[in-house]
């Protein structure tokens, strides 16, 4: 259609200019200037770029703000990296203005509306509202409202310049029908009959106003700084676009759990920086980018600095970036390191920025980057490094410093990781899931390895013969990885070469390829024994551990990640590619064509052979090797056999300072072998008979015999005066123990568990001791002894003597005593571990000199006392000691059953629930048991647990609040009615919450007029089940300590997210004629609360009631929380109450790892019963096998299995006599 609008010109062009003015006075010039766009571009139109993404769209009325508010804003966000849409230099001339809009807006991740005065004026902007808004609803993307000089209830209620009105157009309506051109207003976007002024439009304008003005969002009024109030509005866009980005990364797999780690470290004022360590491709850096993005919004300015790779002008490149980020973009001008130094120490003073320094390596990178000085900053720093000691580089710049060791990914997210970069799924394909969990292993939890490998085997196609190409290929390149022969992929090599090549030292590097090769699982004190004088071990190992080369695990042993290991044999393997041309051969075929062809070499330092290994892949039988092949080895120092047998002399063997020779079928040791370069001989599980030292060892400092079940006697030790560790275990044989043992001054560490005829051979009839005689004495030197599972039965089965020796460790583990053997006194003893003495009734009168003891499964074990009456332990473990109610001065738990109802006083009422069922949980005397109602004591504080009572037990108490908060004022009585204490309770549910299973609760208490706090945490509590309730009484003896006329509040905290409260309960507990017998049960118990509480006072008058270690590092956090924003706890590192150590825990992870034989005595009544029982056990998690024998009332599970599952499992049908572990 031809549009008469050139005739409407001509014929009335009075009234064409009335039209205009009519639109120019109420609609201002920007709908002006759309009609003359309408009217001087061509008809035909040209095509749509291409889709643009943006940070932010702008929407805004641009005769109100474009060269002003809206124009600062945008500049303001450019400069922050948000790159954003606005309508004026971003749409190309001769594009459609409506589709370009709607294009960008559909393309943009967040909104800016800025509502001003005539912003309602415009079709247009309305329109982009209601788009916006659409966008908001679909896709929850984030929407900011600024209200630019107007009242946001204006917007809401649509009055003054927000009220919209289809009677606007009337004027122009009447002009256009008048002079006839009504058709003629389409082509400036104008219906009239289908306007976009109709009902419906305006109604949906409506409805976008009133949403969008209850948006939460940011106004400016009067005379408030523009300036300031654009920068909180970026800030707030680029931290709500932030969270949305990063709660649900890509391909990110356990991230979220490690950050709460470092999320802590941001709400800890003590800590300005904090250290992120791990080995190369651990995922340091990936990590750092995850928090950083999540947190840079909290802090005024950020910084990223990659300080890996070449920098064109070195570290003052770097510092010119960090000032260029920290300042907003400045140009930074600089003329040397200090001056850098000097300035970036300033604008830490002034800023309060978040910093992070990408791949530390160097002390002086850090001095350069973050001063050399104290001064006083609100930034946070993070690092990451594989040095795990640069926390002394940060101490020597003054910086106080968080290390943080990243953990690697476990086996779900590892292999939930590299079943999406090999099969874009988060789970492998079924027909690779048994090779993608092989690849997964060997990956051991490094990120960067299983993406390089999982990338390299990427499946896709589900053709029935390409997956089994693609199946051959995986099961080839595994064969490759596990070959030994150093084939790991290229890219990964390169990265862990760098921290090899990065190390300090020569002898750093020499070091890791001997452990690399041979020493991985050996104790880290033995190797470094056994390579001190060749290569510094000790420090050596420190540096390995530090710069994450090496774990040191909680049981001593040296642990290298698997990657690492095959980086270092690499190295090796470059020398040659003949074997006897390396440093070090470990591959058993290799070794074993290098001993057969007698082709060894002087450049050989350390060889290792396990003949087990060649046998098993040969056709014929293995050719017999001679001592002769090691004559041409002059250099070898280091020699690892395994069950190889050897013919010959040894006079011409190389001068070893290491001997490891499992199996030897020597039954004597043969002169020529003792050298005096040995360190140390290790003949473990040999046939020997007989140990004599037929000469003086001058350097031999450890001998392990451990499994020689047919030795006898050990003769001439005065021969080894070095000797430091003696390693004697299950020589079941031994019934000889030189005693000139006594004499070996450098003697520390003595093994003798399962050598039980040692002590029963001098109690034989013929061989019977005097009282006062001894097998043997003990030298004061030594720091050890292990006598576990020595079949001490009797007191007096011990016959050494011991010689002043002061705190030193024993371990009588697995023994059957009932009572401590008679000859041991306790006062000597720093540790002692009685674990799995099943025997064990009583630990009576402890003296204080003991720090840690160990009763793990002492299952007969009832009472632990003090001599002082006080618990004086660091370390006190007492997992699955079914019968063991109490440990003075720690705490004492009572069925109710056994407790008199006289003794209970004023709570007896709790009697009539002695045969209710409580699920107790939150430490290790829960473990294994199942409870009825109990009874603790702790703190002086008497408290129990009811599960599923419908009682309405909380209308009883005098005061309640329906929430975990309530006080009240001690009322007026007569002298009569004296006050005794606080009942405190309170009721409590499950949030219903699986994220896990922690269950944790504290009550605080404070006497507001007095100024005393106390905040108590149950050592043990119920976990609700379903829906049911369970309630909490407790019984606080602080009468004392209340007067007349107190103030009192009660407050209750739960774990977050795990328990809901729903109300609590306190009343006045007085002395009057009817409770005169109150809790005599109590009064054997010393009353802490109101006596001394000085262990325990965290802060004047703030008492803090816990012996665990509840939130770690967030310690100081969490106290504040309980005792105001004023308390300052300045441990950092977490609460030092707790009875149970890091190392404890540790110990039980590793123990965990071990296949066990489980003995359970039971009591087997009917066949109907037993089966029963193992159909429970055998579903158990790690359970291989079941099996029970009723003629001898035992049950036996063996497996990875857990014990205290088993326990328990067999606990519920109540007849499980006694607990037996055997590690194998």
């Amino acid at each position: 259609m031809i549009c008469p609008l050139s005739g409407c010109l001509t014929r009335h062009p009075l009234l064409l200019l009335s039209l205009l003015y009519c639109v120019l006075n109420k609609f201002g010039t920007t709908s002006c200037m759309l009609i003359s766009m309408a009217f001087t571009s061509s008809s035909s139109s040209t095509s749509p770029p291409n889709p643009i993404k943006f940070d932010v769209f702008l929407s805004f009325r641009g005769e109100d703000t474009r060269h002003s508010f809206t124009d600062h804003l945008y500049e303001s966000l450019l400069r922050a990296g948000l790159y954003t849409f606005r309508d004026n230099d971003t749409i190309d001339k001769g594009q459609v203005l409506a589709r370009e809009i709607k294009a960008a807006i559909n393309e943009a991740r967040a909104y800016i509306i800025v509502l001003s005065e005539n912003y309602a004026n415009s079709r247009w902007c309305l329109d982009e509202l209601c788009l916006i808004l659409e966008q908001r609803r679909k896709f929850n993307h984030f929407v900011l409202p600024v209200f630019y000089h107007v009242d946001p209830s204006d917007i809401r209620k649509q009055r003054r310049r927000f009220d919209i009105d289809g009677s606007k157009w009337t004027p122009l309506t009447k002009v256009a029908t008048l002079i006839g051109i009504s058709k003629c207003l389409e082509c400036f976007g104008i219906e009239l009959e289908r306007s976009r002024w109709r009902e419906a439009s305006m109604r949906r304008w409506k409805e976008a106003l009133i949403e969008v003005a209850n948006l939460t969002g940011m106004v400016l009024l009067g005379s408030r700084s523009e300036t300031k109030f654009i920068t909180e509005v970026v800030e707030t866009v680029q931290c709500k676009m932030d969270l949305k980005r990063l709660s649900f990364p890509a391909h990110l797999t356990g991230m979220e759990v490690r950050v709460e780690v470092i999320n802590s470290w941001f709400r800890n004022k003590q800590y300005n920086a904090i250290a992120i360590c791990g080995m190369g491709g651990s995922g340091k850096t990936t990590l750092t980018q995850y928090v950083y993005n999540l947190n840079k919004q909290h802090f005024q300015s950020s910084s990223f600095i990659e300080v890996t790779g070449k920098q064109p002008d070195g570290l003052l490149g770097l510092q010119k970036q960090l000032l260029k980020d920290v300042l907003g973009g400045k140009k930074i001008r600089l003329s040397s390191v200090s001056e850098g130094t000097q300035k970036i120490e300033k604008v830490l003073v002034m800023k309060k920025a978040l910093i992070v320094l990408d791949d530390i390596d160097q002390h002086e990178q850090l001095s350069a980057l973050l001063g050399t000085r104290m001064f006083p900053t609100q930034s946070k720093i993070i690092i990451t490094t594989r040095n795990l000691d640069i926390n002394a580089w940060l101490a020597s710049i003054f910086w106080t410093c968080w290390v943080h060791k990243v953990k690697l990914l476990n086996n779900f997210e590892s292999l939930e990781l590299l079943s999406y970069y090999a099969f874009r799924s988060k789970t492998p394909m079924k027909d690779f899931k048994e090779l993608a969990v092989q690849l997964a292993h060997y990956c051991g939890g490094n990120p960067l390895a299983i993406k390089v490998l999982g990338s390299s085997l990427f499946v896709n196609d589900e053709d029935p013969q390409t997956i089994n190409y693609m199946i051959g290929i995986w099961r080839s390149r595994m064969n490759s990885l596990n070959s030994l022969r150093g084939n790991i992929h290229f890219k990964i090599q390169g990265v862990l070469r760098t921290s090899f090549d990065s190390l300090p030292h020569p002898s750093d590097r020499e070091l890791l390829l001997h452990i690399a090769c041979f020493c991985v699982g050996e104790y880290s004190r033995h190797v470094e024994m056994i390579l001190e004088d060749e290569l510094y071990a000790k420090s050596g190992i420190l540096t390995l551990v530090n710069r994450c080369f090496l774990t040191i695990l909680p049981n001593g042993k040296l642990m290298m990640h698997q990657l690492l290991q095959e980086m270092g044999r690499n190295v090796v393997c470059e020398e040659s590619k003949d074997p006897a041309k390396r440093s070090r051969v470990w591959h058993d075929a290799e070794s074993y064509r290098v001993l057969r062809k007698g082709v060894g070499s002087d450049t050989i330092e350390g060889l290792s052979l396990d003949m087990r290994n060649v046998e098993q892949g040969m056709r014929s039988e293995a050719v017999p090797l001679k001592t002769s092949l090691f004559a041409n080895m002059d250099r070898l120092k280091l020699l690892q056999l395994k069950y190889v047998k050897l013919s010959g002399s040894y006079d011409k063997f190389p001068e070893l300072i290491w001997l490891c020779w499992h199996g030897c079928p020597l039954l004597t040791m043969p002169s020529g072998l003792l050298m005096s370069s040995l360190v140390a001989i290790d003949m473990s599980y040999g046939h020997m008979e007989v140990f004599e030292a037929p000469t003086v060892l001058n350097s031999l400092k450890i001998l392990n015999l451990k499994g020689c079940d047919k030795l006898v006697s050990l003769r001439n030790l005065y021969r080894l005066h070095k000797l430091n560790i003696l390693e004697l275990w299950n020589c079941s044989s031994l019934t000889h123990l030189c005693k000139s043992i006594g004499d070996l001054e450098s003697l520390s560490r003595l093994g003798l568990t399962g050598c039980t005829k040692l002590w029963k051979y001098v109690n034989q009839p013929g061989r019977m001791m005097l009282p006062d005689q001894h097998l043997f004495s003990l030298p004061q030197s030594l720091t050890w002894l292990d006598l576990s599972n020595s079949n001490l039965e009797f007191n007096n089965d011990v016959s050494m003597a011991f010689h002043g020796q002061s705190f030193f460790d024993l371990h009588l583990a697995a023994n059957p005593f009932k009572y401590l053997p008679n000859n041991i006194d306790l006062k000597m003893f720093r540790i002692l571990n009685l674990y799995s003495c099943s025997n064990l009734k009583s630990l009576p009168c402890i003296p204080s000199t003991l720090e840690e003891l160990y009763i793990d499964w002492c299952t007969s074990l009832e009472r632990v006392t003090f001599q002082s009456g006080r618990f004086s332990l660091r370390v006190c473990s007492y997992e699955c000691c079914f019968k063991l109610f109490e440990i003075q001065g720690l705490f004492k738990l009572v069925p109710i059953a056994k407790i008199n109802a006289a003794d209970m006083g004023h709570l007896q009422w709790i009697k009539s629930y002695e045969d209710h069922k409580v699920d107790l949980v939150g430490d290790d005397i829960t473990k294994g048991n199942v409870w009825h109602t109990q009874m603790l004591y702790e703190f002086g504080i008497v408290s129990t647990y009811l599960q599923g009572i419908k009682d309405q037990i909380l209308l009883t108490y005098k005061h309640t609040s329906s929430s975990n908060r309530l006080s009240f004022c001690v009322p007026y009585q007569n002298e009569k009615n004296r006050i005794r204490g606080l009942d405190v309770s309170f009721l409590y549910r499950s949030s219903g919450s699986k994220d896990k299973d922690a269950w944790n609760l504290w009550a605080k208490v404070s006497n507001i007029s007095k100024g005393i706090t106390w905040v108590y945490n149950p050592v043990v509590y119920c976990k609700p089940k379903g829906d049911e309730d369970v309630v909490w009484i407790s019984y606080w003896p602080i009468g004392n300590i209340l007067d007349d006329g107190d103030e009192v509040s009660v407050d209750i905290y739960v774990e977050e997210g795990m328990i809901i409260v729903c109300g609590c309960g306190a009343s006045i507990a007085y002395m009057d004629s009817e409770v005169d017998e109150i809790d005599k049960c109590e009064n054997e118990e010393e009353e802490v609360i109101g006596g001394d509480l000085s262990e325990f006072e965290v802060n004047t008058g703030c008492y803090y009631l816990c012996r665990r270690d509840a939130f770690g590092l967030e310690t100081s956090y969490w106290l504040k929380k309980f005792f105001g924003d004023d308390f300052h706890y300045t441990d950092s590192q977490g609460w030092r109450k707790t009875h149970q150590s890091v190392r404890s825990r540790e110990l039980r992870d590793y123990a965990s790892t071990f296949h066990r034989i489980i003995e359970v005595g039971v009591s087997l009544n009917s066949e109907s019963e037993i089966g029963k029982i193992e159909k429970e056990v055998s579903s158990l998690a790690g359970v291989e096998s079941v099996s029970s024998h009723k003629e001898i009332g035992k049950l036996i599970v063996t497996g990875y299995v857990d014990p205290v599952e088993v326990a328990t499992c067999v606990r519920q049908f109540d007849n499980m006599l006694s607990f037996k572990i055997i590690f194998e």
